[in-house]
């Protein structure tokens, strides 16, 4: 087992908490993005021994982060919101040198592939305008409302497989966030048991979908990818505070998250 991967799951599950934030991105940070799409898409192959052992510690992590730490960002959120947000736009910011680096940008990257940048910046990016709200926590559960559930899982997934896009912000644009973190906060097994359904469900479709990409058309899909993070820092990008001292706390969590991006893809790239 790769138990190094417990605590990777651990940071992008947190993040998939977390409006705005994707899990795919901090798995493009950790440097495992392309192992973690093979990993999923080699469960149904001979090797499906192999990929349980990066799959399962990561699991293990991203479970945990969710169930514990979904209150903390949630009041973070409430209590510190700019501060928060600007942590992660450093991290986001941070992890583009690494990802420019990985696509051999400087060498591979034409005309074309800077417009995929600019058009998944783009698709990303007007995520940002869409009317978000938590919504009401949906209490009579009906077979409809469980439909709903199961397809805002299967959307939601594509987070933790598309950098940029984020889960919380989907779920929020459908009006289920709430819903879905109350089950989670008071264990509402069946709420759970559906949307993770459709969230493994969506996870396998997407990274299948990924994979294809990846394998023919490699700096496309990257020139993609990275112009989906690009346009996920508009997304996160909160305004500025309204006083000073908020002002200075936002550009000392910017610095840190920086740093951590710093730290995070030296260790893991290097």
């Amino acid at each position: 087992m790769e138990w190094k991967n417990i605590y990777r799951g651990m940071l992008m599950g947190a993040s998939d908490v977390i409006p705005g934030v994707s899990g795919g991105t901090i798995a493009v940070l950790l440097g495992i993005y392309e192992r973690l799409i093979a990993a999923i898409n080699g469960i149904m192959t001979k090797d499906w021994k192999k990929q349980l052992t990066f799959l399962i510690p990561l699991g293990i992590g991203i479970i945990t982060a969710i169930f514990l730490l979904s209150n903390v960002i949630k009041w973070l959120f409430k209590h510190y919101p700019e501060p928060t947000n600007f942590f992660f736009l450093g991290l986001i910011l941070g992890v583009l040198p690494y990802l420019f680096h990985k696509a051999d940008a400087k060498n591979k990257f034409q005309i074309n592939h800077i417009i995929l940048l600019l058009i998944g910046a783009l698709i990303v990016g007007l995520l940002g305008f869409f009317q978000a709200s938590e919504g009401p926590v949906v209490e009579n559960l009906t077979a409809s409302t469980y439909i709903q559930l199961f397809f805002s899982g299967f959307v939601a997934s594509s987070a933790l497989v598309l950098p940029g896009i984020s889960g919380s912000l989907m779920l929020l644009i459908l009006g289920m966030f709430s819903t879905i973190m109350t089950a989670i906060s008071d264990l509402q097994l069946d709420v759970i048991a559906i949307t993770g359904a459709g969230i493994v469900i969506g996870i396998v479709f997407m990274s299948k979908l990924v994979n294809f990409f990846l394998n023919n058309y490699y700096t496309g899909t990257f020139a993609v990818i990275i112009g989906m993070v690009i346009g996920s820092i508009f997304v996160v990008f909160p305004g500025w505070p309204g006083n000073i001292s908020l002002v200075i706390s936002s550009i000392v969590m910017f610095a840190m998250g920086l740093a951590a991006a710093y730290l995070l893809g030296k260790l893991e790239y290097e």
